[in-house]
């Protein structure tokens, strides 16, 4: 691979998922894109750059973006966004009137994890507090690869992947086994719902949430990349909503669209709201 078709190659993810390719990771494009070049009956990575500066190759470069994007996930990963969550939703219920349902928006989802981990959490919360069981939620999760949605949507976990995270007593109460894999629950799935998303994209059409999770996404992108979706999606964000970044990430010296938490690490606010949970008459 030439210079040239690296910088062209890695320049498309760029401009399509905002993912930024470093020059070391040259290993990366050989790797991860081996199947596509088998697939296409190519012989190298500069016949594939050959290829996609042809007309009508939308398709083929949505392919390449998407072998490049990483996916990695786990249930209720990192734990204290969770810790955080548990006592939030709590505070959500009561400055909210009856009947009005709490969105929570888990971005790049990849297959499903961190979304049905929260809804494992709310039927945690619901069973401690009957109250919580008359409150409509809806958890959307959203990513750019079209593989990894429909096996969040599928719900089916294997071995390995429920033993990063779950607790044995969880897994047996939400999850049933399937053949040597694990399904979760049909009343946990149904207020989880999964949609092809771009973040470089218009997110006006998603509506407002009152949760927001966006981790381990940022790391990807450059500094004006990152301020521009940070700035849609404090957009989103009701006065009192919290949005949760990676642990290595921050909206500090990014924008000014978000405030930090008292107290909490990579937990924001919009600049313009309020405490979490509490909203002003």
């Amino acid at each position: 691979m030439t210079p040239a078709t690296f910088t062209f190659l890695t320049g498309i993810v760029r401009a399509r998922s905002g993912g930024v390719i470093g020059a070391d990771q040259g290993y990366m494009l050989e790797t991860r894109l081996t199947p596509l070049l088998k697939r296409e009956n190519l012989p190298s990575l500069d016949a594939l750059a050959e290829r996609l500066k042809q007309p009508r190759t939308e398709a083929l470069a949505q392919d390449m973006t998407e072998l490049l994007t990483t996916n990695e996930s786990s249930f209720f990963r990192d734990g204290k966004p969770f810790e955080h969550l548990r006592g939030l939703i709590p505070k959500l219920h009561a400055a909210r009137p009856p009947g009005q349902k709490i969105r929570i928006w888990s971005a790049a989802c990849s297959t499903g994890q961190e979304a049905y981990s929260i809804s494992i959490l709310l039927a945690e919360l619901a069973e401690a507090d009957p109250g919580l069981k008359t409150r409509p939620f809806e958890i959307l999760g959203t990513d750019i690869t079209t593989a990894v949605l429909e096996r969040a949507r599928a719900g089916i976990f294997t071995q390995f992947e429920v033993q990063r995270g779950l607790p044995i007593r969880t897994l047996m109460k939400r999850f049933t086994q399937e053949e040597g894999r694990w399904r979760i629950k049909p009343e946990l799935s149904a207020i989880c719902r999964f949609e092809k998303l771009n973040l470089l994209g218009d997110l006006r059409s998603l509506g407002r949430f009152d949760v927001i999770f966006c981790r381990n996404v940022l790391i990807y992108f450059d500094v004006p990349t990152k301020a521009r979706v940070l700035e849609q999606i404090a957009a989103l964000m009701t006065p009192d909503a919290a949005l949760y970044l990676g642990a290595a990430e921050t909206a500090i010296g990014v924008t000014r669209a978000l405030v930090p938490l008292p107290g909490e690490r990579a937990v924001y606010g919009p600049a313009t709201g309020q405490e979490p949970g509490r909203l002003r008459a």
